[in-house]
């Protein structure tokens, strides 16, 4: 009997915890996780990170890392709209599941030109946030006041008043806001919420609420690079709306982002409904199953069936897939422009 190739079924993954000081136990309070006890801040569900690679925990691939895989498979995997980042052996998507239940640090990114011309050793970090949860009044950090160039950030870091500089947004659940390199930001407390980003983790820190790290002293900043990568242009972000691309026969699907680095979907379906597509080397997708079931069926891996909260890995050459709604869904479904 013939065996079938390794990337004809979708790839799970082991999640890997974070234990960031600002975190909580939401993911298992309310996303039902199965985490240790104490803090967990995040939770990398699909990572080709180096500090962090996600681990194939189901099929012929179990026990194997996303970046080997992308060292061994390249394009078959990836897609060749992410060939570049193919032959560097870098997966170029991250997704993440956040709790803040304290605020983050005030910071911002770098874009992929700085990033190279720096050696950083990683892409830029454009990022999209999918709020999951919000507390009432919950707000995040979207960018600068509007009048905010250079010089008057850097004056309002020399006083401590970096907090009036920023572009505070109410946020609720199934809000997705976009935040490009260069953009200041911070995820304020409150707020559970899934990132898309690019597979970089060099973060430059402008504030952090005067609070102690847990070593008892204040976390590193990084005013100078921050300085350097913000986008000072004079616009003021806003989150924009989900834009329609696809509806009928009990399945709705909008764009949330679209951008040079990914394109993320939120795909609505009724109980019993299915959504097909077909990947034919062009990308890979990661789907994220956010509430409801859905078994996705596609190349020759039979079904896999997800219940929310979960994410999986489709190969670019996977072929057919097929979502069916066990129950009424909302997923995530994020692929490479």
């Amino acid at each position: 009997m013939a065996t079938s190739h390794p990337l004809s079924a979708p790839l799970t993954f082991s999640p890997r915890l974070k234990h960031y000081m600002w975190g909580g136990r939401r993911l298992t309070d309310l996303l039902g996780r199965d985490t240790p006890d104490g803090i967990v801040a995040e939770s990398w569900e699909v990572s080709g990170h180096t500090s962090e690679p996600s681990i194939v925990n189901r099929g012929p691939l179990s026990g194997r890392d996303l970046p080997g895989l992308v060292a061994e498979y390249g394009v078959s995997l990836v897609g060749t709209r992410g060939g570049e980042a193919a032959e560097r052996g870098i997966f170029p998507l991250l997704v993440k599941l956040l709790d803040a239940t304290h605020a983050l640090s005030v910071q911002v990114h770098p874009d992929n030109m700085y990033a190279a011309a720096h050696n950083l050793g990683e892409p830029g970090k454009t990022e999209m946030w999918y709020v999951l949860h919000a507390e009432r009044g919950a707000c995040i950090i979207h960018g600068l006041q509007a009048g905010i160039d250079r010089a008057a950030l850097r004056r309002a870091i020399s006083r401590g008043t970096v907090p009036d500089c920023l572009n505070r947004v109410p946020v609720e659940p199934g809000d997705a806001i976009l935040v490009p390199a260069g953009t200041v930001h911070g995820i304020l407390s409150g707020v559970v919420l899934v990132e898309v980003q690019q597979c970089s983790d060099t973060t430059y820190r402008i504030h952090d609420w005067d609070r102690p790290g847990p070593d008892g002293r204040p976390r590193q900043l990084h005013i100078e690079r921050a300085l350097d990568v913000i986008d000072f242009s004079g616009a003021v972000p806003a989150p924009a709306a989900p834009r329609l691309v696809g509806e009928g026969r009990g399945v709705t699907r909008e764009v949330l982002a679209d951008c040079d680095e990914f394109v993320v979907e939120r795909v609505g379906m009724d109980a019993g409904c299915d959504f097909e597509a077909r990947l034919d080397g062009e990308t890979c997708e990661v789907w994220g199953i956010l509430s409801g079931s859905a078994t996705l069926e596609a190349g020759q891996g039979g079904g896999l069936q997800l219940r929310s909260v979960a994410f999986a890995l489709l190969p670019a050459t996977i072929g057919r897939l097929r979502v069916r709604a066990g129950e009424d869904v909302v997923a995530l479904r994020a692929y490479l422009p």
